[in-house]
This record gives structure tokens, C-alpha cells and sequence, in this order.
């Protein structure tokens, strides 16, 4: 059997660099082409990934994954439903989760803002979604709350 061939560390590095990013519209870009096929655009949404470093990624596992440029939030809320007192989300990789609440802010566009997939991933609220979770605001003390899943959640500035 012949030998494989080796890559450097450098060359690795350079393989994983394939022109991807993101951005504040939430429109995905391949070295300068929107992604317009649908289902490309849900599975690259889908692999989104930060990597221990910091360094936003696009992921199939742990040793195969390239690097993507987001310009702003990972993924966007598309639209949001109360089942009782609780706020789910529709993201636009085609899944759907709770609001973790904790991470609720008020961007300095005044848009919200969120953590999902446990905390991985930035989430941005389309006006819709965020219509609907706005529905539970109210204020508390002089500063907005959202009341949901039994609780009060402070809305604080984004930083």
C-alpha cells in the first residue's frame, strides 16, 4: 500500500478556509455566491459550530470542519409561538427549540437576541418572532421584563 500523503499543520489550516460567511441578513455566501439552493443553505445552517477558540465553524465532526465568517448572529429566530407560558422558537436551520430566557437582550438596534443550541450559537428575532415574544413584556422596576416559564426575566442591553 502506497503511503498517504501528509499534510502540514499550515496546509490543513489552509484547506479549512473555503470562502464561507454569514452575514447580518442571515444570507449565506460561498466565495462571493449567495447560497440559494435550500437545503444546502439548512445543512450548512445546521453545522454551524464555535469552535473551543472562539472561531465560528462549519462542522461534521471533530477533525473535519472549515471555518465561516459571521458578521453577526448565527442563526435567526424566524418566527416564535407561546405554548402556555413558554416562548418557542423557529430558527432557520429548520429546527426548533425553548427560549432559553436567561439569554434574552435587547440589541443596540433594539432587536432581540438570544443564545441556542445550549448556548453555542448567537440567535437574531426576525421582526415576527419578534412580535410574538413581545407580546409577554412588560415592566418591572423601569426596565423591560419578559414573563415566561413561570418566571420574570429582565430584558438587559446586549453588550
Amino acid at each position: 500500500m502506497a503511503d498517504e500523503p501528509r499534510f502540514t499543520a499550515e496546509q490543513i489550516e489552509g484547506f479549512r478556509t473555503i470562502g464561507l460567511s454569514l452575514d447580518a441578513a442571515g444570507t449565506l455566501w460561498h466565495q462571493g455566491q449567495q447560497v440559494t439552493h435550500p437545503r444546502l443553505r439548512q445543512a450548512i445552517l445546521r453545522w454551524l459550530d464555535v469552535r473551543d477558540d472562539g472561531r465560528d465553524v462549519v462542522r461534521l465532526d471533530e477533525l473535519r470542519y472549515a471555518y465561516i465568517d459571521v458578521a453577526d448572529a448565527h442563526l435567526r429566530a424566524i418566527a416564535a409561538r407561546w405554548r402556555g407560558d413558554r416562548l418557542e422558537l423557529s430558527l432557520d436551520d429548520g429546527t426548533t427549540e425553548e427560549l432559553d430566557y436567561a439569554t434574552l437582550r435587547v440589541a443596540t438596534d433594539d432587536g432581540l437576541r438570544c443564545r441556542v443550541r445550549d448556548g453555542t450559537l448567537r440567535a437574531r428575532f426576525t421582526t415576527a418572532a419578534q412580535q410574538v415574544a413581545l407580546e409577554r413584556v412588560d415592566e418591572a422596576d423601569g426596565m423591560p421584563v419578559l414573563r415566561a416559564a413561570g418566571a420574570t426575566w429582565p430584558l438587559p442591553a446586549a453588550r
